[in-house]
């Protein structure tokens, strides 16, 4: 059985091997809606497809565009099981009701390091914020060493940005790329903190400039602001 959930996914869960993102286009807010009732109605015609599937959320984009999807998987080999056997009747009901959907990209993470307040107990966020890290070239040694110097430049904070909640750290399998799933007050709460002294969150200390500026660092990331429209649990 699938049922609907307006709490936010707790990505601390130790259950979760293979964490998925991925991201459509879908053009207009009214699509975003629509294409979301359109997710859930089809999911819950049907039954949970497999006990190793924790949890499915999706969220709109503040763009008016982006719908982004987060889906809580056991394992990759659970994953792949689904796409195999479940995916593409999914998918065509809802591109009945939806026509035009562009399926941008999807990603298979690990998670890494969390930092704030997670799991039960937590304050529910009013927006989730997205950055997206990319490197020169696959390079696990270099994903984990670049997180861990974000943790050092946040523990010589004097204290955290206000209404900053958590930030969640994910690695890409393939070794290019780091997602920081952040939990926040407010959209406002994050845009203040954007508009600080400094280079984006955090303050202007050699720590943040050393990650700034690490080797193999692209300058092509990005950061986006979402609203949690619908969470499905079995």
């Amino acid at each position: 059985m699938t049922r609907r959930t307006e709490q936010h996914p707790d990505l601390t869960d130790p259950r979760i091997g293979a964490p998925v993102f991925s991201t459509w286009r879908v053009g207009t807010p009214e699509r975003q809606r629509q294409a979301a009732e359109a997710i859930g109605r089809t999911w819950e015609r049907r039954p949970w497809p497999t006990a190793d599937l924790l949890g499915y959320h999706v969220y709109a984009g503040h763009d008016g565009d982006t719908l982004l999807h987060y889906s809580q998987w056991s394992s990759e080999q659970a994953f792949e099981a689904f796409v195999k056997t479940h995916r593409q009747e999914r998918v065509d009901e809802i591109d009945v009701a939806v026509p035009g959907i562009e399926r941008v990209e999807l990603g298979r993470y690990r998670h890494y390091r969390s930092a704030g307040r997670t799991g039960a107990g937590a304050p529910a966020p009013g927006c989730v914020v997205v950055v997206d890290i990319r490197f020169e070239g696959p390079d696990p040694d270099r994903q984990r060493a670049w997180v861990d110097a974000v943790f050092e430049a946040l523990e010589g904070e004097a204290e955290a940005p206000p209404g900053g909640l958590s930030a969640h750290f994910h690695l890409s399998t393939d070794g290019t790329r780091v997602i920081n799933y952040a939990e926040w007050e407010s959209a406002q709460a994050h845009i203040d903190a954007l508009a600080a002294p400094g280079e984006g969150v955090g303050s202007a200390t050699e720590q943040w400039k050393r990650v700034q500026n690490w080797p193999g660092l692209l300058p092509s990331g990005s950061v986006s602001r979402y609203d949690h429209v619908l969470g499905l649990v079995p």
